[in-house]
């Protein structure tokens, strides 16, 4: 068993404070600007160049994290925000949602598509690979700090976190190590040849919303964090709606006939 005693800031220099949570989203962004501009430069995306993906990027900043902001206002605790709107922009206070900010991402991307015309199943199956990755370093930042933790449990590998009952699951770690296979497997498919557009993305939709159901359902928390709908915790809903989706577009894409692919 482990005590959790980790501090989320790496240093602070008076106001100014590092915390890992946010490297981690920044680590997020300048892989995706890596892993993209390689593509663009390669002619992997249709219509993207260099040039455009400055603006892409742009865009998906602003939108990921304003998505973030609002899936968690709309989400989680919509009652508190609409009683006190100014906290609504106090992102510094924590609260970010993955769903919003998936949504927001997808919504920026479709708009930067429609604008410079770059072919929008190909940047999907592209991005989602360092959005994965991404994913995996955002998780190991919860776990610094002691958010999001699982049920009670007693297995040797078992955390005291500060401010919770008994000793817990380590579920960030597990959703950690599911963004890492996610990234690996995402990577693999990717590199395949002759794949239809958007198997990748639709991959990546099925197989986080699947296992992050399943870490939701046997090991983590979630009551603790989350409002209930029709008895389940929102962030399950939103995950097992992610995997039917994903599963879904995977069927329709690849064993119905075209006919019915509508």
């Amino acid at each position: 068993m482990f005590v959790h005693n980790l501090n989320p800031e790496l240093f602070a220099l008076g106001p100014f404070h590092v915390r890992w949570y946010g490297l981690a989203w920044l680590f997020g962004f300048i892989f995706s600007y890596w892993f993209l501009r390689r593509l663009a430069k390669k002619g992997g995306i249709k219509n993207l160049t260099p040039d455009s993906l400055d603006d892409l990027m742009l865009y998906m900043l602003i939108a990921v994290i304003a998505g973030a902001r609002l899936g968690h206002v709309l989400f989680y605790n919509a009652p508190y925000y609409f009683a006190n709107p100014g906290q609504i922009l106090a992102v510094w206070n924590g609260g970010l949602a993955f769903h919003g900010g998936l949504i927001g991402g997808v919504l920026a991307g479709w708009l930067f598509c429609r604008k410079h015309k770059v072919n929008a199943a190909q940047l999907a199956d592209a991005i989602v690979i360092p959005v994965a990755l991404g994913l995996f370093f955002g998780r190991i930042a919860n776990f610094i700090n002691g958010e999001l933790y699982g049920v009670a449990a007693n297995v040797p590998w078992c955390v005291y976190f500060q401010g919770a009952e008994g000793c817990r699951h380590p579920s960030q770690l597990y959703e950690a190590a599911k963004n890492l296979f996610l990234f690996s497997a995402l990577w693999w498919i990717g590199s395949r040849p002759n794949l239809k557009p958007g198997t990748t993305f639709w991959g990546f939709v099925a197989g986080y919303g699947f296992l992050r159901s399943v870490i939701t359902v046997f090991w983590r928390d979630a009551a603790a964090t989350d409002p209930v709908l029709f008895g389940l915790p929102v962030s399950l809903i939103l995950t097992l709606a992610m995997a039917v989706l994903g599963f879904g577009m995977l069927v329709r894409m690849y064993l119905l006939p075209p006919a019915q692919r509508r």
